[in-house]
């Protein structure tokens, strides 16, 4: 598109919605752009002609190349956000029509010239930059230190003890290869956009939607809480463990244990709650501590063993290719002697792979940081686990009796255990062993204090999502850094209260199992996104596969069982009790989740498989299509088609937008608040909006566009036009020529009557319209300059207020009433059928159906009514039909009468009324007010006027007549003539 001239540049500043004075002065921010050419281009309210110039140059253009700042919904300090100029600033002319309602929300509003000092002195400075982590510092280094821990120090020596240097190395891989398959999938969900704050639970929610990402960022922090009071009480028993050593003791071994880790927790929470900064500090000196006891053990191995050592079951190198061979093959003792055993104590160590992911928000660049420092950390740790066992198996003796190996070379072990039995080993090989202790204190404090951060940070997210009830305290941040001070209490009353337990041998599994019960998801949610094939998914890591993900997933739930069955079962009951709560609630929120994706794929599915079924009456449903306006207007309507349809087929709500500006229109028709509006009131509908210059063409348009293959509408249902009498003829006449179009188009009819009416709005409108008062317009641009001043940055229209919810008499249970049916005519059974499914539901179960009224037509020719009655009724009639009559002057020839009965179709002349007989419709409305008066509904046969032959307005008197002055709702039934009743079973 070719820039425009001057001349239009000036006019485009006339785009700027013009303030009132109460408004002006408040503090708005310049929406435009900051950089030569098109940079100029904002959305609406900014200035095309702030350039140097006057007017744009004829290189420079209006649409612009693409950009940053049009995807992202951050600002960068020191300029100005630039917006993409929208498709109505590209493709009408600003002098036509001023901009519709939603296109004010695309940009900012402009600075005024009057914009306080005071403003610009308070952005001169940048705000102070929050702690921020690479991918070593921030992930690999701490998911190293959280995954070495004290089975590392205490366990590894007696796994291969017991399991031999073989299978411990294929307990060592198994563990690797899930820790490994589950940082794959976390490395592509990171990577598929933006991480923000929340670790584990944002990458879960936000991909598999709130149910299961709620639950699981519940329980996670949880058990992260809980894992701190672990890792302590391991810190805590070694310090007793030593104390006693000396003959320290300050009251007995469990309060002792209590004391020291109190105090313990007590400290690790004054490092958190003095930042992110002082906590990697103390992070990296735990990481150069457990560093100096490896660097001590490997120098251990090679210092030959001196007698006290090898009498303790260590001889260094000495024989090392013996001892291996005894040592790699397995030797089970005593009753957690087995391969499952032994992988079930390993394999809580490999757990500490998402601690760099959970501290997401204060990192530099979690896209990179997270797959980065996470695989780099499993790859170390991994070697540092074969490594260690394997030295281990090659310099310490397994024997126990006397004549295996260790008796070569001159010890008899049978009543001295070999080291391997006593889990010092590492100790024991050291160069100096309290170096070993060091380590073992270095990876219980950094594994608490890791748990320490992780947990307040997961929470914190959580609660800011408001997905449960009670917890929205805990989603405050202090700071810069937004650090979840309150979260970190909380995390510390749980870990204290556990720590005072001082026996976490029963709950340890259970925590074991709520992290690989998060494991299964991560890998599950990375393959269902990619099995959605969802446009959205979009990783820029591409080393991961979704079938490796989803064995992933498998094998995490296996595992689960087979390491604690019954706390396997705990977990998935919490799972699942928070899952349930969830979908109860329905929170309000959209992520974009593949669960959505999946949902639009089995639905895209399954009604692409309908084509291949063919239609049978037995599976008949009224497929209804109900043109309710904006559904708000005409709720009684809604409510009882929805009576009919819930849970058993299809229903859609059209509106008929035909007054108003253009755009107005257009965002009327297709505004959101009106589905909103359906969800709130729980109708299972669709809505479907149209613009059309009349009200009968957009009918037309929603009876043949409606629905989706064979899930489409079948039934039509209107409001009763009321107001016909005192309306335009031609009103009247396209009201009833819509029902013909849908006779034209096969389709049944239905219209509701109600004695008060069915149209709740304030202005009475004709049916299916909707216009937007000038008034209205100025107070939605009001609002939209509120939002845009409190830089609320959607792409949506925001309703200033929500539409409220009437209630209305089918909401209600209906109570021992009847359901007076009277099949007048054989439609195919539609009058029937409609009936029986509104008594099926609660509401309406007490109603009887009465089948009596069908031989209505033997009740008109008794019904006693004097010559008298008669005469007055049909008087009224005929008084009703005088403004439609065609007046014919004997004078006149019949050409001119005919013309203007062409010119005016809705026009009644005599031979009409001979023709159609009116005589039977009088007659039926004073038999329904005399056998109907109590009746919760009235469903009735509609006559049929013959297109053509019975002016529009005559039949629709014929209905006004026979359904008018009646208690109960009147519901007008026709079919199209085909069956929908059969009493055959095939």
């Amino acid at each position: 598109m070719e820039s425009p001239d001057a001349r239009n540049v000036v006019q485009l500043d006339a785009f700027k919605p013009r303030l009132s004075l109460s408004v002006a002065n408040a503090k708005i921010t310049h929406g435009g752009f900051d950089g030569p050419g098109y940079d100029n281009c904002s959305g609406y309210g900014s200035r095309v002609a702030s350039l140097g110039s006057d007017a744009l140059s004829a290189y420079e253009t209006l649409d612009p190349p693409p950009h940053y700042d049009f995807y992202t919904k951050t600002e960068v300090f020191g300029r100005q956000r630039r917006f993409r100029p929208s498709l109505y600033q590209l493709h009408n002319d600003p002098k036509d029509s001023s901009p519709p309602i939603y296109e004010e929300t695309n940009a900012e509003p402009i600075r005024g010239e009057d914009s306080s000092e005071e403003d610009e002195e308070e952005q001169k400075e940048p705000p102070s930059e929050p702690t921020r982590f690479g991918w070593i510092h921030g992930v690999m280094i701490r998911c190293m230190l959280n995954i070495w821990g004290v089975i590392l120090y205490l366990r590894l020596p007696w796994i291969t003890a017991q399991a031999g240097i073989g299978l411990t190395w294929v307990i060592i891989l198994l563990s690797s290869c899930i820790t490994g398959i589950t940082g794959l999938s976390t490395s592509a969900i990171a990577t598929n956009g933006k991480v923000k704050k929340g670790g584990t639970y944002f990458l879960i929610s936000r991909s598999l939607g709130p149910e299961l990402g709620g639950s699981i960022g519940l329980i996670f922090a949880f058990a992260n809480a809980v894992a701190v009071a672990m890792h302590t009480v391991g810190f805590a028993e070694t310090v007793t463990e030593l104390m006693y050593e000396h003959g320290a003791v300050m009251v007995d071994r469990i309060n002792d244990i209590r004391i020291i880790g109190i105090i313990t927790v007590t400290c690790l929470l004054g490092i958190s709650l003095a930042g992110m900064s002082w906590e990697s500090k103390a992070q990296i000196l735990f990481f150069l501590v457990i560093m100096v006891s490896f660097a001590s053990f490997i120098v251990g191995t090679i210092i030959p063993a001196s007698p006290e050592k090898q009498a303790k079951g260590f001889f260094s190198y000495k024989g090392d290719s013996d001892i291996f061979a005894t040592n790699f093959v397995p030797g089970w003792r005593g009753p957690d002697g087995s391969f499952f055993g032994m992988f079930s104590i390993f394999f809580p160590s490999a757990t500490g792979i998402l601690a760099g992911a959970n501290i997401s928000g204060d990192l530099k660049n979690p896209a990179v940081a997270i797959p980065k420092g996470t695989l780099m950390a499993i790859f170390w740790t991994t070697i540092s686990y074969l490594i260690i066992s394997a030295t281990i198996g090659t310099v310490c003796s397994n024997s126990i009796n006397c004549g295996d190996i260790s008796c070569q070379y001159g010890w008899d072990f049978t009543e001295s255990k070999p080291c391997t039995f006593r889990f010092q080993s590492i100790g024991l090989v050291s160069a100096f062993a309290p170096l070993i202790t060091a380590g073992i204190f270095g990876a219980t404090l950094s594994s608490a204090l890791a748990c320490l951060v992780s947990a307040p940070k997961v929470f914190e997210c959580l609660c800011k999502d408001k997905l449960y009830p009670f917890i929205g305290i805990f989603g405050k941040g202090y700071g810069k850094n937004e650090e979840p001070l309150r979260g970190y209490l909380l995390t510390y009353v749980i870990a204290a209260c556990f720590i005072l337990i001082a026996e976490l041998n029963t709950i340890a599994p259970i925590i074991s199992n709520f992290f690989l019960c998060s494991y299964a998801l991560i890998n599950f949610s990375c393959f269902h996104a990619s099995i959605t094939n969802s446009p959205g998914w979009r990783p820029s890591f591409k080393f991961y596969s979704k079938w490796l993900s989803l064995l992933g997933a498998v094998i995490c739930v296996v595992l689960m069982f087979l390491l604690t069955w019954w706390a396997a079962l705990i977990a998935f009951g919490v799972v699942f009790l928070l899952l349930g709560y969830t979908v109860y609630k329905k929170p309000e929120v959209n992520w974009g989740s593949s669960v959505q994706a999946s949902s639009y794929n089995r639905a895209l599915s399954q009604c692409a498989g309908l084509n291949h079924v063919e239609d049978h009456v037995k599976n008949y449903r009224p497929q209804c299509l109900v043109l309710t306006g904006p559904p708000s207007s005409r709720p009684a309507l809604v409510d009882l088609i929805s009576c009919l349809t819930k849970d058993l087929s299809l229903m859609i709500c059209g509106n008929v937008v035909t007054a108003g500006p253009p755009q107005s229109v257009a965002q009327e028709a297709s505004s959101e608040r009106h589905v909103t509006w359906l969800n709130k009131r729980k109708v299972r509908s669709f809505y479907r909006g149209v613009v059309a210059a009349e009200l009968r063409t957009g009918a037309n348009m929603l009876l043949q566009g409606a629905g989706l293959g064979r899930i489409k509408p079948n039934v039509l249902l209107m409001g009763f036009k009321t107001n016909f009498s005192s309306d335009t003829p031609q009103a009247a006449h396209d009201y009833i020529s819509i029902l013909h179009d849908a006779f034209d188009l096969r389709y049944g009819v239905c219209l509701l009557r109600m004695k008060e009416g069915l149209d709740v709005s304030q202005s009475p409108q004709s049916h299916g319209e909707r216009r937007i008062s000038a008034a209205k317009m100025n107070l939605l641009l009001f609002s939209f300059l509120l939002i845009t001043e409190k830089k609320i940055n959607t792409q949506t229209f925001v309703p200033v207020e929500a539409e409220p919810q009437r209630s209305t008499g089918f909401q209600k249970a209906q109570g021992k009433k009847t359901i007076d049916v009277y099949w007048l005519s054989d439609d195919g059974g539609l009058t029937l059928l409609l009936p029986y499914l509104l008594s099926r539901r609660k509401r309406w179960a007490r109603c009887k159906v009465p089948l009596g009224f069908l031989q209505v037509i033997a009740l008109i020719k008794k019904f006693r009514l004097g010559f008298h009655d008669v005469e007055v009724l049909v008087h009224r009639f005929e008084k009703m039909l005088d403004r439609f009559r065609l007046d014919t002057n004997p004078k006149q020839d019949c050409d001119s009468g005919s013309e203007r009965q062409q010119e005016e179709p809705w026009r009644i002349t005599e031979q009409d009324l001979e023709r159609n007989r009116s005589l039977r419709q009088i007659r039926l409305n004073e038999v329904l007010k005399d056998y109907s008066r109590e009746a919760a509904l009235i469903v009735i046969t509609m006559p049929v006027g013959m297109k053509g032959a019975c002016p529009n307005t005559l039949y629709l008197a014929w209905l006004d007549f026979l359904s008018r002055d009646l208690r109960p709702p009147v519901l007008l039934v026709r079919g199209n003539q085909e069956n929908v009743l059969t009493f055959y079973c095939q």
